[in-house]
């Protein structure tokens, strides 16, 4: 229903709005996908690592079920790419959201046995997760220009975090309302369904012939070793995804730690994603080109300032200022660094004909850098209780000032 009011609420800005800023039909129907298969994520995403962590009350299996997830997920990337070269990236994206839809149907299967076989798991949502946002990536930049990006972008955050509104706290309130597991596999279900709904409507998007079908990650190295300010770009994604690694799994599992409701988690994060909304929405409302480096330096600065409440202590409320300075500054420096790195990829050789490669590459950087840091959580933070937990969100929260020095305007 969220997403249904980001879509309306598009139309009408983009009558104001100038002829070359104004998103295509296609770029629409992208975003309707997107607020679908969102709508699902976030119901069945948020809760899967929570149910992870009630199957087994042990933070290891989270951390290794998430690293293996970021491992596999560059490969499915390399192989989405080969297949949106010779195919189309409609084809990737559509394969995308049916294996996503067929892993959460397994989930319905084995229920409580997920625990038993979580890297198989782990290893199904790689390669379905990979093969979903190679298609989309690749969608956002052919339905975007460079006179609309940073709009599409910032509509595609509102319509994104609109759409993970109702989807949290529906499932909250499922979980909590079944009583006991069993809510975990109906918000599965639901999820499930629609992922198809997403798929079906994919296909209003007609696929591109395209006669550029050669694939060249193998001259990628070639690129960077030319092109320093590139190289740079991907460092960023690196540094980001230190963030990242950690914030995707943890927060979720320390609120139902110091909440103890599955219902308050999936309130907190409807709060949670209504302060992206707005980030969002006043991005889509800026003209003209964003100042790249003083959006990341706000946006490190508000995480470092969040983070700093943890220090003191891991109690609700610090928890709590915590996710607020993340909902609102962390969506701030991914879509400054998304339209950066797109403006980036327009400026390479070949004339765009690398924005799969350079797709597969950012993916790259960003799962290292979150490989490293859940890495880095499990052997100094082995649970919830040790004091080094938040020294480690500390510190990854600090390592976002290095974004500063890693673009140019």
């Amino acid at each position: 229903m969220k997403a249904g009011i980001g879509l309306r609420w598009q139309p009408r800005r983009t009558a104001h709005a100038a002829p070359e800023r104004r998103l295509s039909k296609e770029a629409v129907t992208a975003l309707l996908i997107h607020g679908c298969f969102q709508f699902g994520a976030s119901m069945s995403g948020l809760f899967l690592n929570l149910y992870l962590w009630r199957l087994t009350q042990d933070l290891y299996v989270n951390g290794v079920y998430n690293i293996i997830n970021f491992l596999i997920t560059p490969i499915a990337f390399a192989v989405g790419g080969i297949i949106t070269k010779r195919k189309d990236r409609m084809v990737t994206y559509r394969l995308g959201i049916m294996m996503i839809a067929v892993f959460y149907l397994c989930v319905i299967i084995a229920q409580e046995q997920v625990a038993s076989w979580y890297m198989l798991f782990a290893i199904f949502n790689g390669i379905a997760g990979g093969l979903y946002w190679t298609g989309y990536l690749v969608l956002m930049y052919d339905v975007s220009t460079e006179q609309n990006r940073v709009r599409f972008l910032a509509v595609n955050m509102v319509v994104f975090n609109s759409a993970g509104l109702i989807g949290p706290a529906l499932a909250g309130f499922i979980i909590q309302w079944s009583g006991g597991l069993q809510g975990y596999i109906i918000v599965f279900l639901i999820a499930f369904v629609m992922f198809v709904v997403a798929s079906v409507i994919s296909f209003r998007i007609p696929s591109i012939v395209s006669h550029h079908r050669a694939y060249y990650l193998k001259l990628m190295g070639l690129v960077m070793r030319r092109n320093g300010l590139f190289v740079k770009g991907l460092g960023a994604f690196l540094v980001l995804g230190l963030f990242q690694g950690i914030m995707l799994f943890l927060p979720n599992i320390l609120l139902f730690q110091t909440f103890g409701r599955e219902d308050l988690v999936g309130y907190l994060g409807m709060f949670f994603s209504s302060l992206t909304v707005a980030t969002g929405y006043l991005i889509s409302r800026r003209v003209g080109k964003e100042p790249v480096r003083k959006f990341v330096l706000y946006s490190s600065a508000g995480i470092v300032l969040g983070s700093v409440f943890l220090l003191y202590d891991v109690t609700s409320w610090t928890v709590l200022v915590y996710m607020i300075a993340f909902s609102i500054c962390n969506p701030l420096a991914v879509n400054t660094l998304t339209s950066y790195y797109y403006g980036l990829i327009g400026k390479l050789p070949l004339k765009g004909q690398l924005r799969v490669e350079s797709v597969v590459m950012r993916e790259t950087f960003l799962n290292s850098g979150r490989i490293i840091s859940i890495v880095l959580l499990l052997v100094m933070a082995g649970n919830l209780t040790s004091h080094w937990l938040p020294v480690v969100l500390a510190a990854v929260a600090a390592a976002q000032f290095l974004l500063f020095w890693l673009i140019k305007e």
